[in-house]
């Protein structure tokens, strides 16, 4: 699907009976496709109806028919953005085959999936590191290097066998840290010091000392002037104290008065956490 789809997938967590996913859509590219990418792009999700089959052929009689598949086709293109159709189609995929295995019919997902929207870095960064830590969390398992079906832990094994040269393998295609914030294409931090402050946050989360800092803070908050024991807070239980946006104060009243909202969960744990909006250091 991310090879499918303009979205990048940023960091994800299989666990035993949900999953965990942070995207990004990328509406840029997506701009840049011509209606034969997507036509190939949406044929390998789904079979072609026959008007767009005689469009790509050429055989399209009239102006009516023409208009009619290229107005399908900019559907295709808002959908292949469209996060609840990335959602569909991964899980009616687990759907049919739980249920192949099963040997029975039905719904498989309890309901819809649930999304939060993520407004600055630092909400990016807690939302990353909370992802990335489920197994941890969980007590499924003890260190980064063991945590199974995580982004983390890919990126981890990438690591490791470029530093071996040994052939990189990538199961799932990831959005690359790039380490600035002047690019567009890629996580904006560097990957040594996510690995350093998910490894820091994952010891104070298991140990329950909920609150408490090691005389070594990771640099990353300090760079991103994040307060440490809100950040614990945070990564503790992020989706418990969000609900569908996250970001700065300021932010987040924009939201409000977008919405016509007089409160949003989370604010005073934002306001905590981010204090004044700030961009991501270069």
């Amino acid at each position: 699907l991310a090879q499918v789809f303009a979205i990048e997938i940023y960091a994800y967590s299989l666990m035993d009976n949900h999953s965990h996913l942070v995207l990004k859509v990328n509406t840029q590219l997506s701009s840049t496709w011509q209606d034969d990418e997507i036509i190939r792009r949406w044929q390998r999700l789904f079979s072609l109806p026959v008007l767009i089959e005689r469009y790509q052929s050429g055989q399209c009689d009239s102006p009516a028919q023409k208009d009619k598949a290229r107005e399908t086709i900019e559907l295709w293109r808002e959908r292949l953005t469209d996060i609840s159709w990335f959602m569909r189609c991964l899980n009616e995929h687990i759907a049919r085959k739980a249920n192949a295995e099963d040997k029975c019919t039905g719904r498989f997902w309890e309901g819809r999936f649930k999304s939060q929207a993520l407004l600055n870095e630092q909400a990016l960064l807690a939302c990353m590191a909370y992802v990335d830590l489920n197994p941890i969390r969980a007590d499924i398992c003890d260190t980064l290097e063991d945590s199974e079906y995580t982004s983390i832990k890919q990126r981890i094994d990438s690591l490791s066998e470029t530093l071996s040269n040994k052939p990189v393998t990538t199961p799932i295609p990831l959005a690359p840290f790039i380490g600035s914030a002047q690019a567009n294409n890629g996580i904006p931090f560097s990957l040594k010091d996510y690995l350093e402050l998910t490894d820091w946050t994952g010891r104070c989360v298991r140990q329950d000392k909920r609150g408490y800092i090691k005389s070594t803070t990771s640099a990353i908050l300090k760079k991103l002037a994040l307060d440490e024991e809100a950040w614990v807070e945070t990564v503790t239980s992020f989706t418990d104290q969000f609900h569908s946006f996250i970001g700065s104060e300021q932010q987040l009243q924009g939201i409000c008065e977008k919405h016509e909202k007089k409160w949003l969960k989370g604010i005073s744990l934002c306001r905590k956490l981010f204090g004044e909006s700030k961009p991501c250091p270069a």
